[in-house]
């Protein structure tokens, strides 16, 4: 099981990694609305610009601590509770603008592999 967790807090943080530094302004099929880039997508939202930045320094930040977490276990569980509360907003926002159910899936399955974690940390 411990593999299982480790491996899903692998997959979580490099998701948002790659999402957030290397796909920032770029188009993909998740994006919200008819978003080009993150700011686009957040404004898309109806969100303030800042928000975007705040949003992002959360989700890395949880990112390194799903990462350090595998050679310090207690950063898991906060990290892995709050990238799936901002998974929640995620899915909020999605269905807030009216988007098709394939642009929430990668949010559904982080948040997904947010819970897995917990579960097995809290039992």
């Amino acid at each position: 099981m411990k593999t299982t967790i480790t491996l899903l807090q692998i997959i979580v943080a490099l998701g948002l990694l790659n999402v957030w530094l290397l796909r920032f302004n770029s188009t993909t099929a998740y994006r919200g609305g008819q978003a080009r880039s993150m700011p686009e997508e957040f404004a898309a939202y109806g969100l303030p610009g800042w928000f975007t930045w705040f949003v992002g320094a959360l989700k890395l930040s949880g990112a390194l601590c799903l990462i350090a977490g595998i050679w310090f276990q207690p950063v898991v569980l906060p990290a892995a509770f709050g990238i799936g509360t901002l998974m929640v907003g995620a899915l909020a926002m999605h269905l807030k603008i009216g988007d098709p159910v394939k642009k929430s899936v990668p949010a559904l399955f982080m948040l997904t592999f947010c819970v897995i974690i917990c579960s097995a940390l809290i039992v």
